[in-house]
């Protein structure tokens, strides 16, 4: 873990930054100096708690937001790197490429269903809603009391907070991306 200073320096530049902001003008609106702004942007000064929540308001972010690692602007995920979900004697594997573990309301999965093999989900989260491509193979769908089958390079939305069920209707490994979006 990086030291607590490194960590407020990037996060207080790259806040900073973002919100094309000069050190002058933060220091206009956080009531700290420009020189004690510059020191810790530079990871050479030791900021107070007092001087960290100054700051924090003055930039109008969370005090959290200044503490926490800073995440990188991107991330590549590598399916390899990932343990799936298994059903059905490890038939249907989920991995969980983008979990909604940072409140983005979202996460996305990459399915994969041997033919024939499928499986029922219970009704997620009111208002939850599944955004679902096909890469290879057929999905049958069934939600409530309607089926429906979603090809290869076909797309399904539909209301993921009542029963619904999948299955491969194929002959050949389903492929699939779920997008699943919860309010």
């Amino acid at each position: 873990m990086d030291n607590i200073n490194l960590i407020v320096s990037k996060n207080v530049k790259q806040i900073r930054q973002e919100k094309d902001l000069s050190l002058d003008e933060l220091a206009r609106y956080s009531g700290v100096s420009k020189s004690m702004l510059a020191q810790i942007e530079r990871g050479v000064g030791n900021p107070s708690l007092s001087t960290l929540w100054k700051i924090a308001n003055g930039m109008n972010v969370t005090f959290n937001a200044l503490t926490a690692n800073p995440k990188e602007p991107y991330e590549i995920v590598k399916l390899t790197d990932i343990d799936p979900i298994l059903e059905g004697s490890g038939a249907i594997k989920n991995y969980s490429l983008f979990p909604d573990d940072e409140n983005r309301h979202f996460s996305i999965y990459y399915i994969e269903a041997e033919p024939g093999y499928g499986w029922q989900s219970d009704p997620h989260l009111r208002g939850t809603v599944e955004f679902i491509t096909v890469f290879s193979g057929a999905l049958e769908i069934k939600i409530e009391d309607r089926a429906f089958r979603v090809g290869r390079n076909e797309s399904i939305r539909f209301r993921a907070d009542r029963t619904h069920s999948y299955h491969n209707d194929s002959k050949e490994l389903l492929a699939f991306h779920n997008i699943l979006y919860n309010p």
